[in-house]
């Protein structure tokens, strides 16, 4: 496309709190402030995060980077990242959230109730390489992290968070590390591109995923195909499908979670969080058809998130629920096509368990 611009990746808020307390820990044990920190991301990057400032007291040390959201329209975008480290007595690695950053007060969501809103895998990002650091040094001294966002509270009143219980500020958030940008042109000329060499290889079975990790599951479930059938498609489920069309696809394999796939099965193509929310009287309907009883009806339509109620129908063994969200999907997909496709739809949990499939031939099926 002549003119258009190079959309620029960002950083995640849970990237920027890693290099943050690299940065801290770093200045802690050695005395010198670095200037920088290098970190490894999840989506398999070294990258290197400059530090706005770094502060050294005699038992504390704190850093603070500045969130780059690239071209993202992310409301942290510019934000402080603070992450304050200081010596305890024990040997482990403690971590909290502070100033701004939220605490969690309802079910449902990956981080228990009265944890800081920092999600598992930026949990995970910042307690390695806190312990790789200390191991650097060689030392056995335990640490306490506190990661902070000064503006966070203010920041938080544009993001969901108020809505989903989490109370005093932003989450620490991200999967992979980096910032896709979201809704552009660039994106979804990457889609056309990924589908076109699928189609150039020979693939006219296609698997799209909304995301790096539904993609890994995706991978194990259809290890018989090619590499170059499986294709990410972001938020972008109907431009993808129509894509898939086009380009004569005869088989298109959805593969994704509860979140977004809860949006799929009421007709919702365009799936990011913030263009619509997730219907939890739809999610009731299918559950009654399921054969859920009155009090778990009523319950899902309280639900705090589409993850709550889809670990709510497995805990009480109504599996029969997730084929039928499954069914959904592909009734939506062939709607949103005009039929002429094989449709599939599998669910996994955030963890990989699977939780449902459905196949449909034709729209007139």
């Amino acid at each position: 496309m002549m003119g258009e611009k190079q959309l620029r990746e960002g950083y995640t808020t849970g990237a920027c709190a890693t290099a943050a307390t690299k940065a801290a820990l770093t200045a802690l044990i050695t005395g010198i402030p670095p200037t920088e920190a290098t970190i490894y991301l999840p989506v398999g990057r070294w990258v290197t995060f400059s530090i706005e400032r770094c502060d050294l007291q005699a038992t504390s040390a704190t850093a603070v980077v500045i969130k780059d959201g690239g071209d993202d329209p992310d409301a942290t975008h510019g934000a402080s990242i603070v992450a304050t480290v200081s010596w305890t007595t024990g040997t482990s690695i403690e971590l909290d959230g502070g100033e701004g950053v939220g605490r969690v007060t309802k079910p449902g969501l990956p981080v228990p109730v009265g944890e800081a809103a920092i999600n598992p895998v930026p949990r995970k990002m910042i307690t390695e390489t806190a312990r790789q650091v200390l191991e650097q040094y060689e030392i056995t001294s335990g640490v306490r992290i506190v990661i902070s966002v000064p503006n966070g509270v203010e920041i938080a009143k544009k993001t969901l968070n108020a809505r989903l219980g989490i109370i005093g500020g932003i989450s620490i958030l991200g999967t992979r590390g980096i910032v896709v940008p979201f809704s552009t042109s660039a994106y979804r000329a990457s889609i056309v591109r990924a589908i076109e060499v699928a189609k150039a290889t020979g693939c006219d079975h296609v698997v799209i995923t909304t995301g790096g990790r539904s993609e890994k599951y995706a991978m194990k479930q259809y290890a018989h195909l090619p590499e170059e059938a499986f294709i990410e498609m972001g938020d972008f489920v109907g431009f993808t499908l129509k894509q898939c069309k086009k380009h004569q696809m005869k088989t298109v394999s959805m593969v994704g979670m509860m979140g977004k796939f809860s949006k799929v099965a009421q007709g919702v193509m365009m799936v990011h969080a913030k263009s619509a929310p997730v219907d939890f009287h739809f999610l009731s309907a299918v559950a009654e058809e399921a054969g859920a009883p009155s009090e778990l009806i009523q319950a899902i339509r309280e639900a705090n998130t589409a993850s709550q109620v889809g670990d709510w129908m497995q805990a009480a063994g109504h599996l029969r629920f997730f084929d039928k969200l499954c069914d959904y999907c592909c009734q939506s997909a062939l709607k949103e096509v005009g039929g002429g496709l094989t449709i599939e739809t599998t669910l996994y949990t955030l963890d990989g368990q699977w939780l449902g499939k459905a196949v449909r031939h034709d729209a007139a099926d």
